[in-house]
């Protein structure tokens, strides 16, 4: 289990739309079997996580670390989760959130807890963001050497360096 992008995914889960089936589906483009086994519970669990789950990056964005501690492990205490060794090699051996019998929202559910989880105690919990370009509330993982991300995306950073430098020749002009 590569725990960045199982937290990375977590953050773009937070971010998808859910609305419905199609939605999910979409999210889950490319992992097999997932997309075609989504139904509309898994929709409205997965709706339900996002409203819990914002408060942790939230909590992280304002360097929290308390709030997303305990509300880390308030989520995982509400939605336990079952790591399994796993390997298709003898060299390859890693984590994955349990399978067995679970709904697509329980597997999607687990792997963004532990994932964060994980990402919390190895790199801190400074590491989850909100995006400061206003109007996004996208959340994201920093992943930056020097913890210096603010922006969800490239666009938003572009949109927000594009006012500032507006803002700037404004008041220039008017000074």
């Amino acid at each position: 289990m590569d725990f960045i992008r199982y937290a990375e995914a977590s953050a773009a889960l937070l971010n998808a739309d859910m609305a419905d089936v199609d939605d999910l589906a979409a999210y889950l483009a490319g992992r097999d079997r997932l997309p075609e086994s989504a139904t509309d519970r898994d929709c409205m669990l997965l709706r339900k996580f996002q409203r819990e789950l914002r408060p942790v990056f939230e909590a992280g964005s304002a360097e929290d670390t308390d709030g997303v501690v305990e509300r880390l492990n308030d989520l995982m205490g509400r939605h336990p989760i079952t790591p399994r060794i796993s390997g298709h090699d003898d060299r390859d051996l890693h984590l994955h959130v349990a399978t067995a019998n679970a709904s697509v929202a329980e597997l999607l559910v687990g792997e963004s807890l532990l994932g964060l989880a994980t990402l919390v105690c190895d790199l801190g919990p400074d590491r989850l963001g909100v995006c400061a370009a206003p109007p996004c509330t996208d959340v994201f993982v920093d992943t930056s050497p020097n913890r210096s991300r603010r922006y969800c995306s490239e666009r938003c950073s572009s949109r927000a360096n594009v006012a500032a430098f507006r803002a700037r020749q404004k008041a220039v002009a008017t000074a």
